[in-house]
């Protein structure tokens, strides 16, 4: 019995459609469709990574948001019109001088455990201040990498205690942004730790010298007064004169009323032969 071979199934009949490949009158396939095949198959270029800061190379630390670091680093002299607020350091410097003093607090904690609240909070005190602040960061030559307006350039911004204190605390706020709590200690454990372990300043500033004195002598407490207020609105100076009775007052200067305070009274102690530490 001849057997009949079976017919190969035409396309479709499985209940599968197939699509036909486009091609051109001479039966090649369109070249169109092969460009976009080919098209699609073509590798993503990656963007070319960004140079690494001199600062960020001393800092130790790498941005992963550099526009964070330049907004730590804008002055609002350098911006005009509503982006002077937020677009300067001033709410990151708000936020660092917060966490440098969490940083501070612990390490302190750790490294002195027989001291008192007392001295801890001296200490704290000392190592938290506008002129340790600015110290820092002349020692990782912040005011070379700031972003200034031209009139505070030419007014000598870049050295200016106030702004290099502000700023240093504006990186440590962008810092614990970019990298978290960890790195922002990181940061100041680098370059506090040495700091940290140096002798704790005199407890007793100006202002408490003059008024201790003043009392051992039945003189009443010693008042100040503002004298003059010199500068821009964002970085003024400050002079104050402190007055005693049957004693000419004595002036000083400072970026703070408070600074300027404590200069006046160690002018005056020191007109009157009395040592002043620190």
């Amino acid at each position: 019995m001849t057997r009949r071979a079976e017919a190969k199934p035409r396309s479709g009949q499985d209940g599968q459609r197939q699509t036909a490949r486009p091609s051109s009158a001479d039966g090649k396939s369109d070249p169109r469709v092969a460009g976009v095949s080919a098209k699609k198959a073509e590798p993503k270029v990656r963007a070319k990574p960004r140079t690494t800061t001199p600062l960020e190379k001393t800092i130790g630390y790498r941005f992963s948001d550099a526009g964070l670091l330049e907004r730590a680093l804008t002055h609002i002299s350098a911006l005009k019109g509503a982006q002077a607020r937020n677009g300067s350091y001033q709410r990151l410097e708000f936020l660092g001088d917060h966490v440098l003093g969490l940083a501070i607090s612990e390490m302190l904690f750790a490294a002195f455990p027989k001291a008192d609240e007392g001295e801890l909070s001296h200490r704290l005190a000392d190592l938290v201040r506008r002129e340790t602040c600015a110290d820092v960061a002349r020692a990782i030559d912040l005011g070379a990498s700031l972003r200034l307006g031209a009139s505070e350039v030419k007014a000598g911004g870049r050295a200016r205690v106030a702004i290099l204190a502000d700023v240093c605390e504006s990186l440590i706020g962008a810092v614990f942004l970019d990298g978290g709590y960890k790195s922002a200690r990181a940061l100041v454990e680098r370059f506090w730790a040495e700091r940290m372990r140096k002798p704790a300043r005199p407890l007793r500033d100006p202002k408490t010298v003059l008024q201790e004195w003043a009392q051992a002598r039945g003189l009443p407490t010693p008042s100040y007064r503002e004298v003059e207020r010199t500068g821009p609105h964002h970085d003024p100076e400050f002079r104050v004169a402190v007055m005693l009775p049957d004693r000419a007052p004595a002036e000083g200067r400072g970026r703070s009323k408070r600074a300027a305070e404590q200069a006046a009274a160690a002018a005056l102690l020191t007109r009157e032969g009395v040592r002043v530490d620190g």
